[in-house]
């Protein structure tokens, strides 16, 4: 009987000479490439050369190395097969029962700064998913292994059973599928991500490539089971590049919690501090020091930032440490940490810390956002923005103060992130009282009105939408609004500018809408 041969070619060597040295002392013949084989025979295993079993050198720089009927013959032969049997016979084809490939790490070559073009295609694999694909394809003859980390198990299978069960090499098999899909995808958005076009923008098939983080305790509710994936190459200042400094594991509402906080801070220039439940903003405040913007954030609404999530932009000094000490927050992100800062927090050992880095991602487009829907994606450009106030038109007689806009810029900043229909009434960059998620706009601005209480006189609201009637309107008048920021938009915007001018509440149209549902 002739001893089984593994082909062996791989970029990441990790572990790779101790599991060809295993083979060999099971008797298996090594075939291997390049830097592999090099590295193999120093280990001492005994290796013959790709250009040994064929008979035709490497060529074209290394481009062309395994791209060759022995050796994809000896991949994709069915043993069960007589008529593959006798063309094996007929063409000197030599079986290959173990393929262990690693690709090229294209993704680790484009995420160097200043990458060009040339340098990342060279280092687009072809061999190796080839190679892969044919193994995977025949995994009922051949035992394909992509991942470093399933060495010890087919060795150890192999030593137990002396073969690897249909069910093992399955798994492996669908595990080698998924690495070639997401290589692929990488190189694919890649590409795209190269091209300005709107063609590409929203192509005709949309890959996206996701590597899991780690697997959470749960879901949104207990009884769901649930992961956290990030791209390959997530931005520098995305959540998934963020660094968890103390406390439990994230739980996935805490990261969905998480991902509206920042989002939201990232807004603000100034010293900013936002806290938020359920993924709406319950309390924000921007002042000149981060203790004092704070200070607005937990005033803003004191009974629903105890247990949630609090983002600052800002690195956390010890005077902000020891006020947000005094309370229960699941997790508190920033910029920084200062050291009195950590040894405060740190006393509160399950608040998470996570350190950020502040700023919209960088990539030259804007983000894309998408939602999953019942067989099928929906995708859509992001909603980070310049905010132009020479495009807001003021619509009725009195023009807003100039604490007024500041106030109605902050305003618009925070109902942007809020569910709709959503209002915000805030006062001197504070929130005083948010409506979110109500199925009417009046409805959003009663609820906003009452959480503000007494402190509602002289504040400022900014809708999402545009106001259908003018009811909402003079709710917010008489309760002491003197501002308010809108779309515009609505069939019966004279109604509601004219409910503005008998109240004297100046109105400004922004021409944008904010919904976020």
């Amino acid at each position: 009987m002739k001893p089984k041969k593994a082909l062996i070619s791989v970029s990441d060597k990790t572990g790779i000479a101790i599991f060809a040295q295993e083979l060999e002392s099971m008797g298996w013949e090594i075939v291997s490439t390049g830097g592999t084989a090099a590295i193999l025979r120093e280990s001492g295993v005994k290796v013959q050369d790709v250009g040994e079993l064929t008979g035709f050198p490497e060529i074209l720089e290394g481009r062309l190395k395994t791209l060759h009927p022995l050796v994809h013959g000896g991949i994709l032969g069915r043993r069960d097969s007589e008529l593959h049997r006798r063309q094996w016979q007929e063409h000197g084809i030599a079986a290959i029962d173990l393929v262990a490939v690693n690709l090229y790490p294209f993704a680790d070559v484009i995420a160097k700064e200043g990458v060009s073009l040339e340098e990342a295609v060279e280092n687009i694999d072809i061999g190796g998913p080839t190679m892969i694909r044919a193994a995977a394809k025949n995994y009922r003859d051949v035992i394909v292994v992509v991942n470093p980390g399933d060495y010890s198990m087919v060795i150890e299978e192999l030593r137990q059973d002396g073969d690897l069960s249909l069910s093992s090499r399955y798994d492996l098999a669908l595990e080698a599928f998924s690495k070639t899909a997401y290589y692929d995808s990488i190189i694919s958005n890649f590409f795209r991500g190269r091209d300005t076009g709107e063609r590409q923008r929203f192509p005709a098939t949309l890959t996206m490539p996701w590597q899991k983080v780690q697997d959470l305790r749960y879901g949104e509710n207990p009884q769901q089971k649930a992961s956290f994936y990030r791209e390959p190459l997530p931005d520098k200042t995305s959540l998934a590049a963020g660094k968890q400094l103390q406390g439990i594991e994230l739980s996935f509402n805490n990261i969905n919690d998480l991902h509206a906080t920042w989002e939201i801070v990232q807004e603000f220039t100034e010293p900013a501090a936002v806290a938020v439940k359920h993924t709406n903003p319950c309390g924000v405040g921007e002042a000149g020091t981060l203790w004092e913007a704070y200070q607005k954030a937990y005033a803003a609404d004191p009974i629903s930032i105890f247990g949630g999530i609090v983002a600052l932009n800002r690195e956390v000094d010890e005077q902000t440490a020891l006020e947000m000490s005094k309370i229960f927050l699941e997790v508190i992100a920033a910029p920084a940490f200062s050291p009195a800062a950590l040894e405060i927090l740190s006393r509160k050992k399950n608040v998470r810390l996570l350190e950020m880095t502040p700023g919209f991602p960088e990539n030259e487009k804007k983000a894309l956002d998408f939602k999953k829907v019942s067989g099928g994606l929906l995708l859509q450009e992001d909603l980070q923005e310049i905010y132009d106030l020479q495009a807001w038109r003021t619509v009725t007689t009195r023009e807003p103060t100039e604490q007024e806009m500041k106030d109605l810029l902050f305003a618009l900043k925070v109902v942007k992130h809020v569910k709709s229909n959503a209002i915000v009434i805030a006062k001197r960059q504070q929130t005083l009282g948010i409506g979110a998620g109500q199925m009417s706009r009046v409805g959003a601005v009663r609820i906003a009105a009452e959480q503000a209480g007494e402190k509602i006189k002289g504040s400022v609201l900014a809708s999402d939408a545009f106001f259908p009637f003018k009811d909402g309107v003079e709710i917010a008048a008489r309760e002491g609004v003197t501002a308010i920021v809108q779309p515009g938009g609505s069939n019966r915007d004279e109604e509601v500018i004219a409910a503005c001018e008998e109240y004297n509440v100046a109105m400004l149209f922004t021409g944008k809408r904010y919904f976020k549902h």
